[in-house]
């Protein structure tokens, strides 16, 4: 019946579609001028302005009823109740709990979960406090300068995303690496300019076996008891995983062993130990302002109405242009050097989450899922893709992310990248018409016929549509609403396609098969007359070319 429901809400939403396609959204302004106020939303100094897309009143509400549809509140009481979504691994998906300061409970199986969280997380913050104030150094007796994350997907990029963006907030003389591809010159690169004598290494990997983690972690090892001796391994690592018995193997000490719970996911793991390295980099303190923004959020998710919701509404104008108008593609362009790894974590958050062809009762989806999300930093993105967003065949939607003060650096700068920003998003909306063009090139001087045949290549559609986010600082607390409105988005999006946005079966196979590769690339005479032609080839020419 849902699904039936389902359906007949996007069937409406196709022929309110057609009735407003003539709509452009310049139009929608020029009719209306309460729509900015009407179509934007705050959460604490958080705006999130959505009155740059084409919608009316009309498609809200047609969205609502989709989202009521597909039982959108009941699947996300669910979800906030421990309730084992993740049905293919029989777990819940309770990552809010990481960052509950609500003071209730949050069960698990019948276990209150939350007295495990903030032991887990004392201990986590002592060992943080420790590495910053010198107290926990290495083996040779000096302060830790250098922090090396080894980890890959979730246990790199949400590590790495945050600690770019908050750098401001790390301290003097300590500084964050982060370490993923199993490529050597990842590594390599890494540690060249390291003292590995004021070098902690933290080797993020739930079950410790992960391929290339290990691999990486087994070179560094290496690398340190060479240099320093394989007594000092123990005071040069830590680890963030539940298998006590590998990590106490490779030389860990058990107090220097975070662990976390099978109901967080990778993508979702920023939140838990996983954090570690950035915790270190920016403090307890500034760790637990992050943990903050997204509870806020998570509140603001359960409570606020659905039409004045943003990470609903965030979902639900993504499936407006996927599933209704058919737009394949969403860009993420933050105007902010240090977000540049933001739009990279959402791939992850976004395509692993909903990159999904069966719903969680293991049918084929009715609906195309999951949008490729991608992006650069702005103004860097003008000079490069812009061109496709303003001209190209294709209608890609953009969230703009910016804020209103910078945070060390110049401020006549940020106030030429917000302009930049304010710019970017208006032309995406009003384009510029042949006659707008036209009576430019005349005003130039130019001649009838050059005008004739200049004017079609500078004209603009518009009528592109744009989100924006506009808060005051990029602090701590904000990166933590930035996420997790992105995360419940993700979710919404999940709940109205009725797919598993909690499980990623997709990356399993091309490890299983690497695994049955690997001792064939190893060894040069193995043989390969049982792979597929392609394959065989491609490992024997490489062998011709290590050979020459």
């Amino acid at each position: 019946m849902a699904k039936d429901q389902v359906m007949a809400a996007l069937a409406a939403l196709e022929a309110h579609r057609v009735e407003i396609g003539h709509q452009t959204i310049a139009g929608l302004f020029a009719a209306d001028p309460t729509r900015f106020a009407r179509l934007s939303l705050r959460l604490h100094d958080l705006l999130f302005d959505y009155s740059k897309h084409r919608l009316n009143d009309a498609t809200l509400a047609h969205l609502i009823t989709l989202a009521r549809a597909a039982h959108l509140e009941d699947k996300r009481a669910a979800f906030f109740a421990g309730e084992k979504i993740n049905n293919t691994e029989h777990r819940p998906a309770l990552h809010m709990a990481l960052r509950n300061f609500s003071g209730k409970a949050v069960m698990v199986d019948g276990r209150d979960v939350m007295p495990d969280i903030f032991a887990m997380r004392e201990k986590l913050y002592a060992f943080a406090r420790g590495v910053r104030d010198g107290s926990v150094r290495g083996s040779t007796g000096k302060p830790f300068t250098d922090i090396v994350n080894i980890g890959i997907g979730g246990s790199d990029l949400g590590p790495a995303m945050a600690a770019r963006a908050l750098s401001p907030f790390g301290k003097k003389g300590l500084t964050t690496h982060f370490v993923s591809n199993v490529d050597g010159a990842d590594l390599a690169d890494t540690l060249a300019k390291l003292d590995l004598a004021t070098t902690l290494f933290i080797i993020s990997s739930k079950t410790f076996t992960t391929q290339e983690t290990m691999a990486n972690a087994q070179s560094a090892r290496a690398r340190v008891a060479a240099s320093l001796g394989e007594k000092a391994v123990g005071d040069h690592f830590a680890a963030v995983s539940t298998k006590l018995d590998l990590v106490e193997k490779f030389g860990i000490q058990s107090d220097r062993v975070f662990g976390f719970w099978d109901w967080v996911g990778g993508r979702y793991s920023l939140w838990s130990s996983i954090g570690l390295a950035l915790a270190i980099a920016i403090g307890p303190e500034h760790f637990d302002d992050f943990l903050r923004g997204g509870h806020e959020v998570d509140d603001h998710f359960v409570n606020a109405p659905l039409q004045e919701n943003i990470p609903v509404l965030m979902g639900l104008i993504g499936i407006w242009y996927r599933n209704v108008w058919g737009f394949s593609s969403q860009a993420v362009i933050p105007y902010d050097q240090r977000l540049a790894r933001f739009p990279a974590y959402l791939q992850q958050l976004d395509m692993e989450s909903n990159g999904k062809s069966v719903t969680r009762h293991g049918k084929p989806v009715a609906l195309a899922t999951a949008s490729v999300i991608w992006g650069e930093p702005g103004t860097n993105g003008q000079h490069a893709f812009f061109q496709m967003l303003h001209q190209g065949t294709d209608i890609i939607p953009v969230d703009f992310l910016v804020a209103a003060e910078p945070i060390e650096a110049d401020g006549q700068h940020h106030r030429l990248l917000f302009a930049n920003c304010l710019a970017q998003s208006e032309a995406l909306m009003k384009g510029r018409s042949q006659q707008e063009v036209e009576g430019l090139l005349r005003k130039q001087g130019l001649p009838a016929t050059d005008i004739a045949a200049l004017a079609p290549h500078k004209v603009f559609s518009g009528n592109r549509p744009s989100s924006l986010f506009l808060y005051h600082r990029l602090d701590p607390r904000m990166l933590g609403r930035l996420v997790a409105l992105y995360e419940h988005k993700v979710f919404v999006q999940s709940a109205v396609w009725d797919i598993n946005a909690f499980d990623q079966w997709g990356v399993e196979l091309g490890k299983e098969l690497c695994n049955r590769l690997a001792p064939i690339v190893m060894d040069d005479k193995a043989e390969t007359s049982a792979l597929d032609a392609s394959t065989a080839g491609l490992i024997a020419y490489r062998r011709s070319l290590i050979a020459e």
